[in-house]
């Protein structure tokens, strides 16, 4: 008997025996991706070489070879499908019997959480002024130049704003908030007297970091406002958060200075809290620590959110959080609280 195959056929015949049998050897799954690009791969593949010389052929002879080639084609991916279930069934059973899984162990222990020393030091603080009758508040992060400049008497010209190095998002318009401040502005605007609230949160000033300094900070804002309100109240205030925070015998002393939000103004200090004023390296040999800014809200700042400054008073203050986190916890590297170090982080359980 003549076997009235064509050339092509023949070849593709044994494509796909010899195909087949390579295939029935493959035990990886890197060996069957790499027998796919072998033998059906589109750019060198062997039955894509076979597919590309139809052309050259006669008419019919073109059409049978045309449809044997996809006959092979079917196949060999139908063996290919079946061969790559094999396989992967094989070396999912492999990994099993590998894997040896004692029930009777004990569980590994979940570590147990705990509060960062900054949120920690934060509800400390709320915790002393809710106390004294201040109720805590949160502000907006991104701030517009009206609340954290303008409204705070601090003009667009005003040197001031040369102590804060912003980080504006829309220049002149939209900024990382450099202070808590504007939350003065904010709740003055939504609540009429008596108001007392503090506002904690993180601040953004475009500087050099050291020990000392941090690109984001945490500052806490405290702000009262009543018809009757002096600086000897505002020493009060700030007298007995030093001595719940840092101890009963504290003493603090008032400086003068100057914020263009306040009228009188002035920088508060406490006696240190490791040479209790007598002079040491932490507090460089001055007896004190500085601790934050004050003063009498500035009657230009009143009229701007509806108040009468001829009715009502108010003193505001701030404070910055990672220092007396520094102080309380023996800290002297500010940069320590916010690089995620677990080897710091867990001395505050």
């Amino acid at each position: 008997m003549t076997d009235e195959r064509t050339e092509e056929e023949r070849q593709l015949e044994a494509l796909r025996a010899r195909a087949a049998g390579e295939l029935a050897a493959v035990v990886t799954a890197a060996g069957l991706d790499e027998w796919r690009t072998r033998y059906l791969g589109r750019e060198r593949g062997e039955l894509s070489a076979i597919l590309k010389g139809l052309g050259k052929l006669p008419g019919e002879q073109r059409k049978l070879v045309g449809q044997a080639a996809n006959t092979v084609k079917v196949e060999l991916e139908r063996l290919l499908e079946e061969r790559r279930g094999e396989v992967v069934a094989r070396e999912r059973a492999e990994a099993l019997e590998r894997e040896t899984l004692d029930v009777t162990l004990p569980g590994r222990p979940i570590p147990r959480g705990h509060m960062h020393p900054l949120s920690r030091t934060t509800r400390q603080l709320a915790e002393i002024f809710e106390r004294m009758g201040f109720q805590t508040f949160q502000g907006p992060e991104v701030e517009t130049d009206y609340y954290n400049f303008q409204a705070l008497n601090i003009p667009a010209d005003h040197p001031a704003r040369d102590m804060q190095d912003t980080f504006w998002v829309l220049p002149g318009q939209i900024l990382l908030r450099t202070q808590t401040s504007p939350n003065q502005i904010r709740i003055m605007e939504r609540m009429r007297p008596p108001v007392r609230a503090i506002v904690p949160g993180a601040v953004y000033r475009s500087e050099a970091t050291d020990a000392s300094h941090e690109a984001v900070f945490h500052q806490v804002e405290g702000l009262l406002v009543d018809e009757v309100c002096t600086m000897a109240d505002l020493r009060g205030i700030v007298e007995r958060f030093a001595r719940e925070m840092f101890g009963a015998n504290r003493k603090v002393r008032f400086r003068p200075s100057y914020f263009p939000f306040t009228e009188p103004s002035a920088e508060f200090d406490m006696d240190c809290i490791n040479c209790d004023g007598s002079g040491c390296r932490i507090c460089k040999y001055s007896g004190w620590l500085e601790m934050g800014g004050s003063g009498m809200v500035h009657p230009k700042v009143l009229r701007g959110v509806g108040y009468d400054p001829s009715v009502y008073r108010g003193f505001a203050f701030g404070l910055g959080i990672e220092r007396i986190a520094m102080l309380r916890y023996g800290v002297e590297d500010i940069r320590l609280f916010a690089e995620n170090d677990l080897r710091f982080l867990s001395q505050f359980r």
